[in-house]
Order: C-alpha cells, then structure tokens, then sequence
C-alpha cells in the first residue's frame, strides 16, 4: 500500500516499476526518450519527470541524507509553502494574474507565427521581466504558452498588404514574430515599451501604459 503522509521519509517507499507508467505520476505529461524521462521519487516511489523530481528532501529511513523527491512529498517533508518555492518555477510557470496585475504593459493582442493563421493571445511584458513578452491563451492562464526574449530584436511597424491594420513585426535573424493590436493607439503603446526593450532599456512611465 502507498504511504501515508506521515510515514514519508521515515520507510523507503515501494518503487512503482518504470515499465508500469507511460506518463508522469504527478503532472501527468507522456515520458519520452529525449525530453522527460523517469526518475523516482525516494519518499513515494512514485515515477515522475525531471520537472516534479527537481526538489531534495532530508529522509529519515536514509540516515537524513538529501535524496531527490516529487514536489508532494517535498511539501509534507518540509513543510515548505508554494511561495518559497515560486523561486524554482520555470519560465513559463508563472500565472498570467499574477504578472498582469504587476506589469509594465498587458492586453489582447494577434499573433502570427511563420505562416500559421493569426490567433488571439493574452500579451504582457511583467515589471520584473521588462525585456521579455509573456504569451497567454487568456488572462487567467496559469501556464504562459511562450515568452519571446525581446533585447536585440529589430521591429518593423509598417504592415503589409496582406497583415492585419495597427500590426507590428519582431524579427531576429530566422524568428519572425508578427502581432496586430485592435487599434492604432494600442499598438504604439505597445510600440513605445517595445522599443525600449529591445535595447535593453526598461520605460519609467509604467503606470500610464496599463491597458485593460
């Protein structure tokens, strides 16, 4: 039987066999060959991926030396809450709430990438991150879906024939990042932080480029 939250730590886990899971026991993600391969938790046994096993925790049953352990367990063993642990989230784990409440800049914008169709994301530039745009499917988004690194992009703010009206082009030897605002204003408020960013600059005025 699996362990009970307070036996963690304190009796080595029986190990669920490599074979017997085709996914992360705890975010669920497919294992593959290359990107995500199976590593154990040594409180539960569980298999997890590189990401839910990046956590090391004392365990009593081995003479409290660190072994690595999933985020669950790294909880009950250390009683450590999730805003500690913020500091060890990827990139692109921060909630869309969280850097759009703190932002230099947020709103709607299209986004075109190569020759894909245009499609609507939740943009923001956070105040913390001034050189890097988030991407989000919508506000509320606890996962962004890309951040583009903005410092050393050129911008082209004249559309084509072909783009949306009020749209704009991020280019960077091979990566074209194409966004449409609803309106002129928008874009060169857009335009304005962008401009800035990818000199490596942060803009001062922050509080008047709060878009809702």
């Amino acid at each position: 039987p699996p362990l009970q939250n307070a036996e963690l730590g304190k009796r080595a886990p029986r190990w669920i066999r490599d074979n017997e899971v085709t996914m992360c026991m705890k975010c669920k993600e497919p294992f593959n060959a290359l990107t995500r391969r199976r590593h154990h938790c040594r409180a539960c046994g569980h298999v997890v991926c590189w990401k839910c096993s990046d956590y090391k925790a004392h365990l009593e049953y081995d003479g409290n030396k660190l072994n690595k352990v999933c985020k669950d367990c790294y909880h009950v063993i250390t009683g450590c809450t999730d805003s500690e642990e913020k500091k060890k989230k990827g990139i692109l784990e921060i909630e869309s709430a969280e850097v759009s409440g703190n932002s230099v800049i947020c709103s709607f914008l299209q986004y075109m990438e190569k020759s894909k169709p245009w499609q609507k994301a939740w943009c923001v530039i956070p105040k913390q991150e001034a050189l890097v745009l988030y991407m989000y499917g919508a506000p509320q988004d606890v996962k962004a879906l890309a951040t583009i690194p903005l410092l050393g992009y050129a911008v082209d703010d004249t559309p084509r024939s072909a783009d949306l009206p009020h749209s704009f082009k991020l280019t960077q030897s091979k990566s074209v990042h194409s966004f449409a605002a609803d309106n002129e204003e928008l874009k060169q408020k857009w335009l304005k932080v962008i401009h800035l960013a990818v000199k490596g600059e942060t803009p001062e005025c922050q509080n008047e480029l709060q878009v809702n």
